[in-house]
């Protein structure tokens, strides 16, 4: 599991230009279950994408496909993340080791 947090390195203004197909980009990965959940940073620097994929080098495929990414709109930070405690309600998406 990763944590991909996004940071903003431009306008409000031409970050809520590409919203739309940010939207697109972020629905395609939740059909395929890669995306767990995802939403903005408060105060709005950016977002957080919680995914479920094998590696990191998966992980940084797909943000290629982001146009926050294409469009330099964004930097990301991609953190590992192996969760040892969970809600029983999100058991689903834990993998056995």
């Amino acid at each position: 599991m990763y944590i991909i947090s996004l940071t903003y390195k431009t306008s409000l203004d031409n970050v809520e230009r590409f919203i739309p197909e940010h939207n697109d980009f972020l629905d395609k990965y939740y059909r395929s279950g890669n995306f767990i959940t995802s939403g903005r940073k408060e105060p709005r620097t950016g977002g957080i994408i919680l995914a479920d994929v094998d590696s990191k080098v998966e992980v940084e495929q797909i943000i290629k496909e982001d146009p926050f990414y294409s469009n330099q709109i964004a930097d990301y930070d991609i953190i590992e993340f192996i969760p040892s405690k969970y809600n029983e309600h999100f058991k689903f998406f834990i993998k056995n080791s």
